[in-house]
């Protein structure tokens, strides 16, 4: 897995400038943009502040495909919330959700 890649797809499926991850992650728009200019990989906890600003493990961060991953306390509140809709609900939800 490229790193620098995963960061950008992350990034961009929420519609991020590096400006606006640097900023959640709480690590300085240079250190960010000299990861990608100089094709260096993040340390560890430059990682996780980065997981931490899309709210996601670093097992998330890593998964791929069909792998498991291990949800946080908000994410599995949502799916027990998603399991009580019935057929409509659940289709009006993921309209709703396309359109955010």
């Amino acid at each position: 897995m490229n790193i620098l890649n995963r960061i950008i797809q992350l990034r961009e499926e929420r519609g991020w400038s590096n400006y606006r991850l640097a900023k959640a992650a709480h690590i300085s728009e240079s250190s960010l943009n000299n990861l990608f200019r100089l094709n260096n990989q993040p340390t560890i906890p430059t990682l996780e502040a980065i997981c931490a600003a899309f709210d996601i493990t670093l097992s998330q961060f890593f998964a791929q495909g069909d792998e498991a991953v291990v949800l946080n306390q908000e994410q599995r509140e949502m799916l027990t919330i998603w399991d009580t809709l019935n057929k409509e609900q659940k289709a009006a939800l993921l309209e709703l959700l396309k359109k955010m």
